[in-house]
């Protein structure tokens, strides 16, 4: 296996972890590809990337299944 397939390799893994840690394992794959696609569509450092991004690190700080106890957050106003 040549450095970039594991590079690649690894890095799908962890992605994976980050699915799996948010408590989406058993959610439908069209449902996490279509989140993913609209997070894509966030632009950095908005407020929404900056809101979405404090909860993923609070969520990185406690245990795995506490991820879903954490409380839920205002959302952002779409027009």
């Amino acid at each position: 296996m040549t450095a970039e397939r594991k590079r690649e390799a690894r890095e799908k893994f962890l992605l994976g972890g980050i699915v799996v840690r948010a408590g989406l394992s058993e959610a439908d794959r069209a449902f996490l590809l279509g989140g993913l696609i609209e997070l894509a569509r966030i632009a950095p450092g908005s407020s929404e990337h900056l809101r979405l991004r404090d909860i993923g690190a609070e969520a990185f700080k406690i245990a795995p299944a506490d991820v879903a106890s954490l409380p839920v957050r205002e959302t952002a106003k779409w027009p």
